[in-house]
């Protein structure tokens, strides 16, 4: 915990995966709310060729990121949270011509109950 994913559709051409891994990670762990920064764990999926945004077959691109963290926190936390992603996706997406890019990011609260991790 957290768990950070970025999904985006391939259209967008190269993402700057590293960076933005970067950057996240740097901008999360920076907030009162990870206590550990070995916690955040940051990936990146590059989605399937195939996909369709609307009814519109072109033009159109997607960002969307998913913070989950173990339940708990206030509203305001969530908010500051995906605050952060959002600002640093906005800056390092590529936003090719002629393309739309929809930008989404969702805080998922995990239940601790049945939650486990260990460090190997």
């Amino acid at each position: 915990m957290p768990h950070l994913t970025i999904e985006y559709s391939p259209n967008l051409g190269a993402f700057p995966e590293a960076q933005a891994a970067a950057e996240l990670n740097a901008s999360v762990c920076a907030s009162p709310e990870v206590l550990d920064e070995a916690d955040l764990k940051t990936r990146f999926v590059r989605c399937a060729p195939t996909f369709q945004i609307g009814t519109v077959l072109a033009g159109r691109a997607f960002v969307h990121a998913q913070l989950r963290l173990l339940a708990g926190r206030s509203p305001e936390a969530k908010q500051d949270l995906a605050g952060r992603v959002a600002s640093v996706l906005r800056r390092v997406t590529p936003r090719p011509d002629g393309v739309m890019v929809q930008l989404s990011v969702e805080i998922v609260d995990m239940d601790r109950p049945s939650y486990v991790k260990e460090r190997l």
